[in-house]
């Protein structure tokens, strides 16, 4: 709907001296003028107006407030997340620690299936960068440093050296030229590359190639695994190239990845489900009880 006006008549007449606009200077100046029933009434309506305008909006902030009161805070960067693979350990510096899974329903998240042991960094774990707030009480992620990152992060990709995988994941097949870029100078930092694609020069140092069995005696570690989305911005230094993986011996620790036996990581492989958007945590026990309710975690 269009208004026409004259555009030398304004909306509201000039102020005088005392005036101070908005209702009471409309109600203000038709007060300075002689009275009549037209006035009265339009005055009456408009009194009418503003009353329940006023008592619309108090009930629409206290609805807004209970809601606030009861509502679970839904504010972390993983609040879509329904599903949670939790592993915690004793401390920053243990090099082992305890898995499990978690789903989340109407009433909350419920754990899925029993604990399982798992294998860390050689020198334990640090805050790594991912979904969760920038922590300052501990050590931090840094390239070569032997700690698995702890906090929050996406679960990506899958891969192994099979063909395809019984996974809803989706799955990448490893080749004896895939590699994970952990050169800090490379603009390939922290990716999965072929270098039949990117080229050989481009992978040069990497000192991750994917099929380990091809590269390293039949080790089997990369057999099967996935992507825990570590630095996904790709930050030099920050750490790269962190996954879940098969361990290659009970007890024995990695290089910043998580390890289990192939029986969890076939588990997982059957369990995870990316329209779920699954999460992994990795925290110290204490850091977990600090932040539970506030990370909105399992308790």
């Amino acid at each position: 709907m269009t208004i026409s006006a004259d555009p030398t008549q304004s909306l509201f007449p000039p102020l005088e001296k005392g005036d101070t606009g908005g209702f009471a200077f409309a109600l203000k100046r038709q007060s300075k003028s002689k009275s009549s029933p037209t006035l009265l009434f339009q005055r009456r309506e408009i009194l009418r107006i503003v009353s329940l305008g006023l008592a619309a909006s108090i009930v629409l902030m206290a609805s807004a407030c209970s809601h606030h009161l009861t509502r679970k805070d839904d504010s972390t960067a993983w609040a879509d997340a329904r599903q949670m693979v939790v592993v915690t350990t004793t401390g920053w510096n243990a090099t082992d620690g305890t898995l499990r899974t978690f789903e989340r329903d109407g009433e909350g998240w419920q754990q899925v299936g029993d604990a399982t042991p798992v294998t860390l960094g050689r020198s334990g774990s640090a805050w790594g960068l991912g979904l969760h707030p920038a922590q300052s009480d501990g050590p931090s992620k840094r390239e070569g440093d032997g700690r698995a990152p702890a906090g929050v992060f996406r679960i990506g990709t899958a891969f192994g050296y099979a063909g395809t995988a019984d996974t809803a994941l989706p799955y990448a097949a490893m080749r004896e030229s895939s590699y994970c870029m952990d050169v800090v100078a490379s603009p390939l930092y922290n990716r999965i590359v072929d270098a039949d694609r990117v080229g050989q020069t481009a992978v040069a140092g990497s000192t991750e190639p994917m099929r380990l069995d091809l590269h390293n005696k039949g080790d089997q570690r990369y057999k099967a695994g996935f992507v825990i989305e570590h630095n996904p911005d790709a930050k030099p230094g920050a750490g790269s190239c962190i996954f879940a993986h098969l361990w290659k011996a009970p007890g024995e620790t990695t290089a910043g990845c998580t390890a289990m036996a192939e029986p969890a990581m076939q588990r997982l492989y059957g369990w995870l489900k990316p329209e779920s958007h699954p999460v992994f945590v990795l925290l110290p026990e204490g850091e977990y009880l600090r932040l539970k309710e506030a990370w909105d975690m399992p308790r």
